[in-house]
């Protein structure tokens, strides 16, 4: 017997609809909001979705996190949402995190939401827990007649806030050092590349976590935007990465590696589209980290069925071109949807190849301890297929310690210059300052 009650409701304007859910959901401690932005992409399962409202949870550290996940979706059975940050690494291998942590977010997070609400199309599915399903047309009236205009309450005297002062964590000449001591390990032959990653951070400042998320979500449209709280704890994100994915048994990954700027000029902003998709360098960091996906998803697949569907192809979104890749497997029936995300986890675009020599190196280099940020947020279903994103493009916010970061990071190969890399991390971090320098 199925643990929730489904009800469908047709809607006239989705967009419309979508406003009233995003402001309806604010009541909750515990949300989870992904959004596809009706960005085209292959393997969509919906437009957007809102889980909220913790029934079940659990949460710890990275010490057999993969394990106690097991545990916590098997004996659950139902829709659970939530994270495993970088640092669970240290469950998969004999690593450590010891760099400032600024955040204080749990390792791994995730939640059996009593209220559930995917929309596709003019359609909305209410999934609620039986124990709540009284509730459920009552909260589509609701949801209908929420007020889509913020009440000036809701508004923590913006006005009289000071503006966010935005700190580099490492300054451009370390920056040029840190990366000329990769470029020497390369040299070595100690690795090939390396994913080397800085924050940008404000102290003693307070925010307001759902406009600022709205503003940046305006700004960029990707196709995995998220917005997660857990109670004080927020993660605003305009991620455009896929991480991984299960249907059935087919895997789907799709890194992302090679970066460009948008143009205001159609002509020159088709031609620098055109100029990355034949980059040597930019294809040289996307093939690496393909050949490192194919070797992850190998562990756990069907003999033969690891290939790549697409390679090198480059996706515009409204702040980058992106080169994107998607490979492909399948696995055995009985293959544990948990163990299928440990064997290629953490992502090989966030580390760098070989995964485990470039996670050493990094992590002595880094100041921060990464956290959500290049781990991964998305949810399992009740028969075990599983959607997760990377999260990139995204400013984190712990209320409690008033404390507001981002981080951005690229891939250094042998062919990477230090001023190059750092004025790709700019481009990089350009969304995430300005909406937190402009959203009044």
């Amino acid at each position: 017997m199925s643990l929730r009650t489904i009800c469908t409701f047709s809607i006239d304007s989705p967009s419309e609809f979508k406003q009233h859910l995003f402001q309806w959901s604010k009541q909750f401690e515990t949300t989870l909001w992904l959004d596809s932005n009706n960005y085209e992409q292959n393997y969509s399962s919906f437009d957007y979705c809102l889980a909220a409202e913790e029934f079940t949870s659990i949460k710890t550290d990275y010490y057999n996190a993969f394990d106690k996940l097991k545990e916590y979706q098997s004996y659950t059975k139902d829709y659970i949402f939530g994270y495993i940050s970088y640092d669970v690494k240290n469950d998969v291998e004999k690593l450590k995190s010891t760099n400032f942590d600024g955040l204080h977010f749990p390792d791994l997070y995730f939640f059996q939401p009593q209220k559930l609400i995917f929309i596709k199309g003019n359609t909305v599915e209410f999934h609620y827990l039986r124990m709540i399903d009284d509730e459920l047309e009552e909260d589509f009236e609701e949801i209908i007649a929420t007020n889509i205009i913020t009440s000036s309450k809701e508004i923590k005297n913006t006005s009289k806030e000071e503006k966010i002062k935005i700190k580099l964590r490492i300054h451009k000449d370390q920056y040029y050092k840190k990366v000329n001591t990769i470029l020497d390990h390369i040299n070595r032959g100690d690795i090939y590349e390396a994913n080397f990653c800085q924050e940008f951070y404000a102290e003693n400042t307070v925010i307001d976590p759902y406009k600022i998320y709205q503003h940046l979500n305006d700004i960029s449209e990707p196709p995995f935007a998220t917005f997660f709280r857990h109670e004080h704890q927020y993660l605003l994100s305009a991620t455009p990465e896929r991480y991984i994915k299960k249907i059935g048994d087919k895997i789907i990954s799709q890194p992302i590696k090679g970066t460009a700027k948008r143009l205001i000029d159609k002509i020159e902003d088709d031609k620098i589209a055109f100029d990355l998709s034949r980059d040597e360098k930019e294809r040289s960091e996307n093939i690496m980290i393909v050949d490192l996906v194919r070797n992850d998803l190998s562990k756990i697949a069907k003999k033969g069925s690891v290939h790549v569907e697409e390679l090198c192809k480059v996706y515009s979104f409204k702040q980058v071109h992106q080169m994107i890749s998607t490979v492909v497997s399948e696995t055995e029936t009985n293959t544990h949807p948990v163990d299928i995300i440990k064997n290629t986890f953490p992502m090989g675009s966030m580390t760098g190849a070989p995964k485990i020599s470039a996670m050493q190196i990094i992590e002595k280099l880094e100041e921060t301890k990464r956290g959500l940020y290049s781990g991964t947020i998305g949810y399992f279903t009740p028969s075990g297929d599983f959607d997760f994103n990377v999260i990139i493009r995204s400013i984190l916010y712990n209320a409690d310690e008033k404390y507001v970061s981002y981080s951005v990071g690229g891939a250094i190969t042998a062919k990477s210059t230090p001023e190059k890399e750092y004025e790709e991390c700019l481009l990089k971090a350009k969304a995430m300052k300005y909406v937190l320098l402009n959203s009044k």
